[in-house]
């Protein structure tokens, strides 16, 4: 607001400046332009540029006064670039059984923790903010919106999060609400979404309608779809079909983590996201210093400019002599 105000009064004062400037020219016009009394088209758009570059000049520099100091090292990511990445980790306890793997001797936990490591090491992480919810009988939001993997890999790896929830079923759609209620507040379109888990079981409704805020969604099994584990009185495997259903109703996409990584492809249609302008991408600073730069310009090149080409009158012995000439010879012939 202080620099559109300071900007408006330099505008207006230079805007009568220029009034009074032209009153004054116009006295002299003969002898500035010729007979015609007029400058070149061009330059008589000259008044209305100086009054726009001095407007430019003073917005971009009294914005560059206001703006807190910016040290740029080349390796942050501007806050508004920023995206996030949702997980939503199954931690029930037949994620502890052991069928995963391309050899089927991991355990289901271990296999999603290679999976998501793989998928960090392919993806600009340090432009992420990583959220990860844990879900079993429940939802529980283990960390928000960190930019340390560290912390990440410790709460795959290491973090005993089942211990956290009450026996019974795994209620993966508690998750996803939990899940779709942190990504409320975020910016549109830039969240990524990543549910891993066995699929072991899933209610077949109560899936709850995702935010803007979430772009992309991913669905990972993990665990054999073949042949189940027996626990807590039922046969546990991957449920293929169950899995791509779920991420069909969460508008996505199902990977079979069991034997292989994601692919590349699919990293980069998830990770992208939507196209991002190039306006998208400047901040008031950046369009403070391009005002600075295009008043600075007009100011210091258009008093040249007028000096060559600002009309075409150019009086002096070389336009003077074949007039001359051309009158002593009217003068004999008559």
């Amino acid at each position: 607001m202080v620099a559109l105000l300071t900007t408006a009064l330099v505008v207006l004062a230079s805007l009568g400046a220029e009034y009074l400037h032209g009153r004054r020219t116009a006295r002299v016009a003969r002898l500035a332009f010729g007979p015609a009394e007029k400058p070149a088209v061009w330059a008589r758009a000259a008044p209305l540029l100086r009054v726009a570059a001095t407007g430019a000049l003073c917005y971009g520099l009294v914005t560059l006064l206001l703006l807190p100091p910016a040290a740029h090292r080349g390796e942050e990511t501007p806050e508004h670039l920023r995206r996030r990445l949702l997980l939503v980790l199954d931690v029930s306890p037949s994620m502890k059984l052991a069928d995963a793997g391309p050899e089927g001797k991991q355990s289901r936990a271990e296999r999603a923790a290679d999976l998501l490591r793989s998928f960090f090491a392919r993806i600009p992480i340090d432009q992420y903010r990583t959220t990860i919810v844990a879900v079993y009988t429940g939802a529980k939001p283990v960390v928000i919106d960190t930019t340390d993997l560290e912390v990440v890999r410790n709460v795959l790896e290491d973090l005993p999060m089942n211990y956290a929830f009450q026996a019974g079923s795994t209620d993966l759609i508690a998750g996803v609400k939990e899940a779709a209620r942190l990504a409320q507040p975020w910016n549109p379109h830039g969240t990524t979404l990543v549910v891993l888990t066995d699929g072991d079981t899933i209610p077949p409704s109560g899936m709850p309608a995702l935010p803007v805020s979430i772009d992309h969604t991913l669905v990972v099994g993990v665990g054999d779809p073949a042949a189940g584990r027996f626990i807590d009185g039922h046969m546990s495997r991957q449920d293929v079909s169950t899995l791509q259903q779920l991420a069909v109703r969460l508008r996505g996409h199902y990977h079979n983590g069991n034997a292989k990584h994601l692919g590349g492809e699919l990293i980069r249609t998830i990770t992208l996201g939507r196209a991002t302008k190039m306006t998208d991408r400047l901040t008031r600073r950046e369009y403070a210093l391009a005002a600075v730069v295009f008043g600075a310009v007009v100011l210091a090149g258009l008093p040249g400019l007028l000096s060559l080409a600002g009309t075409r009158w150019n009086p002096g012995p070389g336009r003077s002599e074949p007039a001359a000439r051309r009158q002593e010879q009217s003068t004999r012939a008559a």
